[in-house]
């Protein structure tokens, strides 16, 4: 399995429940990667407010910024290379990048959970 890395813009919180108009994409991505982390899968994510280091250190991501500016964020890696700039991969994208076998697909596919339900949002 690889190794996947997201490096996002600056956010309050990953879960994209913040503020008065949730964000549904942040929403589902959050859920499938909590899923995903649960089934094994090693996927790191980096949020420009509370992650300035990692943004800072990484040189390959400091280049892409000064180069491209925030827009191109959010930025995907799978170990050592960029995969996907500006946008979140869908289910689809996020499985076939992290080499996910058929039972990983079928359990995070059949968990009704998110990663705020029963306990309300992290933030």
């Amino acid at each position: 399995m690889k190794k996947m890395y997201i490096y996002e813009d600056a956010m309050c919180c990953s879960t994209g429940v913040c503020g008065p108009s949730p964000d549904e994409e942040l929403m589902r991505v959050s859920t499938l990667i909590d899923k995903l982390t649960k089934s094994g899968a090693s996927i790191d994510r980096y949020n420009l407010t509370s992650n300035t280091k990692e943004f800072v250190e990484n040189k390959t991501i400091n280049g892409l910024l000064g180069e491209k500016g925030r827009d191109i964020l959010p930025v995907v890696m799978i170990d050592d290379e960029i995969v996907m700039t500006g946008k979140y991969p869908s289910n689809e994208e996020f499985y076939e990048m992290l080499f996910l076998d058929a039972d990983a697909i079928e359990e995070t596919n059949n968990d009704g959970g998110s990663c705020c339900s029963g306990s309300g949002c992290c933030c």
